[in-house]
């Protein structure tokens, strides 16, 4: 990656690679400590980090909303590799 910077330990591919991960709140403490540092530091992963932030966001939205057939969503829930809906 083009000006690719280390900060907080990590470099930019390495947040970027990570971001899903994060928004779904599956790093440990230690791993969203630095991916946090390194974000607070790197403009070009913040603003990145906020555009994917705001799609994740628009996803989950749209996703709640919809009036998919339940096997659809399940469907689509398996191919995006969430974790199946709890009842």
């Amino acid at each position: 990656m083009r000006g690719e910077r280390e900060i907080g330990g990590l470099r930019c591919s390495q947040v970027l690679a990570q971001l899903s991960e994060y928004f779904d709140g599956e790093l440990g403490d230690l791993e969203r400590g630095r991916l946090e540092a390194h974000v607070r530091e790197c403009d070009h992963c913040a603003r990145f980090g906020g555009v994917f932030a705001a799609a994740v966001r628009a996803l989950h939205t749209k996703l709640r909303a919809s009036a998919l057939a339940p096997a659809v969503r399940e469907r689509l829930r398996a191919r995006l590799e969430l974790p199946p809906r709890r009842t």
